[in-house]
């Protein structure tokens, strides 16, 4: 093989993808690390629409981690890029509903992130990960001023977007074979 810079425009953009992917893959993760460390370390309980968010973050870490393990398939990478800004933009939904409805209310007992939740059986089975605890309007406490949720929201819009990228260059890659 020839030395790096003799890879083709179509090669360079096809591993690019899939860096990105592994990037957003890593912040995902990172970020449900964080929200563990947060409340098992110092108290900061979870509501229901925050391990809804918990579960979107996995779900786009799987994704993108899939889309990066599957890099040779340009129809994988593809795919796995579109699942992930799926996953990605329900997180950002999520957050949005937590930040202006949810933490409006007194109580976000039986809405759709618990129905989710307790349909998977993962408050059970994963109790110390999934199993809300406080409130919506408690749990959006403001970290360095700015609610959680926003955090959150801002989180997955860059992972929506790392997501695109990955995607656009996948596809501009198979365009583009020269």
């Amino acid at each position: 093989p020839g030395p790096p810079f003799a890879m083709s425009y179509s090669s360079r953009m096809f591993r690019r993808s899939d860096s990105i992917l592994l990037l957003g893959a890593a912040l995902a993760v990172g970020a449900v690390g964080v929200a563990l460390v947060l409340q098992h370390r110092f108290g900061i309980e979870p509501c229901a629409w925050c391990t809804f968010q918990r579960l979107l973050y996995l779900l786009f870490g799987a994704f993108a981690a899939l889309g990066w393990l599957a890099r040779r398939s340009r129809i994988a990478l593809l795919a796995s890029s579109a699942l992930a800004a799926v996953a990605a933009l329900g997180g950002l939904w999520a957050a949005l509903h937590q930040q202006f409805v949810a933490a409006q209310t007194l109580s976000c007992a039986f809405t759709l992130a618990d129905r989710v939740l307790m349909k998977l059986r993962l408050d059970e089975t994963l109790p110390w990960l999934f199993e809300a605890t406080a409130s919506c309007r408690d749990a959006n406490a403001p970290l360095l001023g700015v609610p959680f949720a926003l955090w959150s929201a801002a989180l997955f819009v860059l992972l929506a977007l790392l997501a695109v990228r990955a995607a656009l260059k996948t596809r501009a890659a198979s365009e583009n074979p020269a």
